[in-house]
């Protein structure tokens, strides 16, 4: 049964907006047989769902994702391609109140989450605040995989579907390296580098945590 939370921005009941985006989808295996949650950024409708991206996102996890699941060993595969902060990104905040708020026994089943096209904003931001946003059991899963390829040394590329914009992004940045170290701008830039890190939620969380 689909747990109804308020209704976003468009009306639309806030799950029901979260399922039809295919934002967090359960894909497959990893080469060791753990399930594989795959997370799109750029289809996250955070802007849809406003002030109520965070409670969506909880309940989400908590009614549809974990239950799926089963009880089994999991990772997280975050596709970060052309996020921006106003349109696609719950932020920092909620995410790690999504997180924390899974039952202990489920966070331990998080084995790892595979952070594919980190912009260097983002991999500067986790370096310097990661470890006082999150607990040292999620911070200590992350890992950055900049290109496609080396996400395939951890996952089947058989057993994920890539959307377009990912494969686009992971082209582009093989044609313009520089990207990676946000020496290269682009028109595009700001969907996925600058823009990449919700401040103000971040600052909150520290706040919390403080």
């Amino acid at each position: 049964m689909l747990v109804t939370v308020e209704k976003g921005a468009a009306g639309e009941p806030a799950l029901r907006l979260l399922e039809r985006s295919r934002a967090i989808t359960l894909q497959g295996r990893d080469r060791k047989g753990r399930a594989v949650v795959r997370i799109v950024g750029k289809y996250f409708p955070a802007r849809a769902l406003g002030g109520r991206a965070e409670e969506a996102l909880r309940a989400y996890l908590r009614e549809r994702v974990v239950p799926e699941i089963g009880g089994r060993e999991f990772v997280v595969v975050y596709m970060h391609s052309r996020v921006h902060r106003g349109d696609n990104f719950p932020g920092v905040g909620a995410i790690r109140a999504a997180y924390e708020s899974l039952p202990a026994a489920d966070r331990e089943r998080l084995r790892a989450v595979y952070f594919v096209h980190p912009a260097l904003q983002s991999r500067l931001f986790f370096a310097t605040f990661g470890r006082f946003l999150f607990s040292s059991g999620l911070y200590e899963k992350l890992r950055y995989m900049s290109r496609l390829e080396y996400l395939w040394a951890h996952v089947d590329k058989a057993q994920v579907e890539v959307p377009e914009c990912v494969r686009e992004h992971d082209d582009e940045l093989e044609r313009r390296p520089l990207m990676d170290y946000g020496i290269e701008a682009t028109e595009s830039r700001c969907m996925y580098d600058a823009a990449s890190m919700d401040t103000s939620a971040s600052l909150h969380s520290l706040r919390c945590v403080s």
